[in-house]
């Protein structure tokens, strides 16, 4: 018998719809769970039907369109089932990546391309880059296609880690700054706001909530109009960090590239180490999370010089970054370094050279740090020479690591994902390590092998003896702030950061003669510390304890 013989009549005209709303239907009624079940099923209905395969996509959208219709019951199963490049929401929050316009840039640096109408440093071809083009760079517009998109794909999107690229943000005017943050606010909140901070306090109860903001500057926008004498005391909020926090940023990434005076001073970087010591402590006083992007093969440095400089990295407490992306210098037409390279002046590692460097990097990395990337995006074709043309560098470590047998300690490579089990015992770990002039204490709770991080904390004692938590995150699936979705398979909401936050008091009770702590809260998570006891108080949320 024909399938379409049982279809009512108005559905002939759209048997593959209809065969799709059958397939829904079929998969919740028998519960599937299993991409491999998902599959046979589809082939299956496509073979019945006697059409081309769905997308999950399609399907997404069908089940979605059916739900408005009230067609069916909500399935948080299927839902998770159904989405594509599950990786998204796997660290208990989607990013979303805006790309400012091209302002002219302060730096000379010798390996930067500097192409028209693009921020400098960033190519035509990198991902980021091609969607801020198609939209003209307007930033409301691309916060709302990247939500669009994530939620097509079956993401949840009511945790969001915004990041601003695109130059050093620290140099673009302020009237642009506060424009560009509020319509991404904007965007998230689906309404338009008289200011940036009526749109921030929309976000703290939005549907979709920005959790986390982060910006790109260098080590000496952060320090500048600080005096020696204020930045060696630490007891200064210049500037800088306080417009940072108007805008509701909660971590910096600091284009630090090398630690070494000789290096920076050879590609014209224009600031020395001192700059980058003095803006990390500066912002970590001021509870900012920070990420140094580093950039191994610079000219005039070597092999040898690269690993010391990771390992001191994290022996010297005038660092310790909370999360690195490590950036091979990648040798472009369009930079500077083009020309030293064409007299032979310039040389870039092998792939094996690289690969090597890499993974000494990785064996010795802290269970506090996360390695947020490895390589950039940059198009292969683009590079002229050299290791930065491998595009799948962390995948090419990841192989080795199993193959030889060791694992990274990184935060990244040990969040749990997809392998929440519920009955796994749980162990509170602590370490503490000074930084800056203060004190830092990770809290984490992991299983006993600490091979699966589900949930961290950043407690720092600041230089002049305050108590800021600068982090906390509980990872796995992405679980809507409304509880709704399935969470058996993820650890979010199980109360782990709740534990955290308490322990963190009970520090701050025990080990410091202040009873008043703390957050840099992102402005979509500050309903959260409300309910926790915590006061909104100049842009952070504060408790005595």
């Amino acid at each position: 018998m024909n399938k379409l013989e049982n279809t009512p009549k108005e559905s002939l005209r759209d048997p593959t719809g209809q065969a799709i709303k059958n397939l829904i239907k079929n998969l919740i009624r028998k519960k599937i769970k299993t991409p491999e079940a998902l599959a046979v099923a589809k082939r299956r209905m496509a073979k019945d039907y006697k059409i081309p395969c769905p997308t999950n996509i399609a399907l997404l959208k069908t089940y979605h369109e059916l739900l408005k219709k009230k067609g069916l019951k909500k399935s948080a199963l299927l839902e998770s089932l159904l989405q594509t490049r599950p990786i998204r929401s796997l660290s208990g929050i989607v990013n979303i990546s805006v790309l400012t316009k091209s302002y002219p840039c302060p730096g000379r640096c010798l390996y930067c391309p500097a192409e028209s109408g693009i921020p400098k440093s960033y190519v035509s071809g990198e991902p980021a880059v091609e969607r801020a083009k198609s939209l003209g760079f307007d930033p409301y517009l691309q916060t709302q296609k990247r939500i669009e998109m994530l939620e097509v794909e079956g993401h949840p999107t009511d945790k969001i880690e915004l990041r601003i690229v695109g130059g050093t943000w620290s140099y673009y005017p302020k009237t642009y700054q506060d424009w560009f943050v509020k319509r991404c606010f904007e965007a998230c909140n689906e309404k338009e706001s008289k200011n940036l901070n009526k749109a921030q306090k929309l976000n703290e109860k939005a549907k979709r909530r920005i959790v986390g903001l982060s910006i790109e500057t260098r080590p000496d926008f952060i320090t500048s109009g600080a005096s020696n004498k204020a930045l060696a005391k630490g007891k200064v909020l210049i500037n800088e960090i306080r417009k940072l926090r108007n805008f509701g940023v909660t971590m910096v990434e600091l284009g630090v590239q090398s630690i070494y005076d000789d290096v920076l001073k050879k590609n014209l970087r224009g600031h020395g180490v001192k700059e980058t010591i003095s803006a990390t402590k500066l912002l970590k006083d001021a509870g900012f999370k920070v990420l140094y992007q580093m950039m191994p093969n610079l000219f005039g440095s070597s092999l040898k010089k690269d690993e010391k400089m990771f390992e001191e990295l994290f022996e010297s407490p005038d660092f310790q970054p909370d999360l690195l992306k490590i950036y091979p210098c990648a040798l472009l037409r369009e930079a500077p370094l083009y020309k030293w390279w064409k007299k032979k002046k310039y040389k870039p590692y092998t792939k094996i050279q690289l690969i090597g460097l890499i993974k000494k990097i990785k064996k010795n990395i802290p269970y506090y740090v996360r390695i947020q990337r490895i390589s950039r995006d940059i198009p292969s074709q683009l590079v002229i020479a050299g290791p930065a043309k491998i595009s799948n560098l962390r995948q090419v470590i990841s192989e080795k690591m199993k193959k030889e047998g060791w694992q990274c300690n990184c935060i990244r490579c040990r969040e749990v994902r997809e392998k929440y089990n519920p009955r796994e015992k749980l162990y509170l770990f602590r370490q503490d390590y000074k930084a800056s002039g203060g004190k830092e204490i990770f809290l984490s709770f992991e299983n006993k092998r600490r091979d699966k991080l589900y949930s961290l904390l950043r407690l720092r004692i600041t230089s002049d003896n305050k108590m800021i938590i600068r982090e906390i995150h509980t990872y796995g699936q992405q679980i809507p702030i409304s509880g709704e979705q399935f969470s058996a398979n993820s650890p979010q909401h199980k109360g782990l950061g709740k534990k955290l936050i308490k322990k963190a008091e009970e520090i701050v009770k025990r080990e410091s003669a202040s009873r008043r702590i703390s957050v840099i809260a992102g402005v979509g998570a500050r309903d959260y510390f409300r309910k926790l006891g915590y006061r909104l108080e100049n842009t952070y949320m504060v408790k005595n304890v």
